[in-house]
């Protein structure tokens, strides 16, 4: 029986996406929480370049950065396709899962800096927001086609973790108001049947966690 681990962190969206594909598969795992201040000799190991998770470890051998994981999962395993069969369709997701993962930097920079840096964060995740808006009209539930699938994976940032960084920081971006698709999509992606299962409870913990990380952020 082959062997899985998963090096990550319980709060990372990244993380999730991961754990998503593998429990989507029906694959068996371990997983191995990693401390972010003091990480493991296997994470260092597994992943000297970058240092992070997560890391899926499969028969010893690592593989790095989540969406190329989910990647790797989709063709090595049995079990319902993450990615669409069809060839456009498949190019459709990578581009709109290339296009969320590139946000990243910003979203963080909105809720976890300070002055120049999150102005520019905040300008950068509101022309993206504008983009996804415009995406999501006309009700839309998925990104590629009528199936949930790897696009609205690496949507998770977007669908949960944003709002928790909104509430810890207290730096509103997105309302019903000046987003209304994605408003919508947003609530909609979380109480969708394959979402709820695969995310974390926007729970005291997880909200918590954050509101830590922006204290910390702020100028002393």
């Amino acid at each position: 029986m082959a062997q899985v681990k998963l090096l990550g962190f319980w709060y990372s969206p990244f993380t999730h996406r991961v754990e998503w594909a593998l429990k989507i598969k029906g694959v068996e795992y371990e997983y191995i929480e990693e401390d972010r201040n003091n990480k493991s000799p296997l994470l260092l190991q597994s992943n000297p370049i970058h240092k992070k998770t997560p890391v899926l470890i499969h028969n010893g051998k690592p593989i790095c950065e989540s969406m190329i994981i989910l990647e790797y999962i989709d063709e090595t395993f049995e079990g319902p396709s993450i990615l669409p069969k069809d060839p456009y369709d498949r190019a459709l997701a990578r581009f709109w899962a290339k296009f969320l993962d590139d946000k990243v930097a910003a979203v963080v920079n909105t809720f976890l800096r300070k002055g120049e840096e999150q102005e520019k964060g905040k300008e950068e995740v509101c022309e993206m927001l504008k983009v996804l808006d415009n995406e999501l009209k006309d009700n839309k539930k998925f990104f590629v086609g009528n199936k949930f699938g790897y696009a609205d994976m690496a949507a998770n940032l977007m669908g949960l973790w944003l709002g928790v960084f909104q509430e810890a920081s207290g730096v509103a971006l997105v309302t019903s108001e000046n987003f209304p698709n994605f408003y919508t999509w947003r609530d909609e992606y979380i109480n969708c049947s394959q979402v709820k299962d695969y995310l974390p409870p926007r729970n005291d913990e997880l909200l918590a966690f954050f509101k830590s990380r922006v204290q910390a952020a702020a100028p002393k």
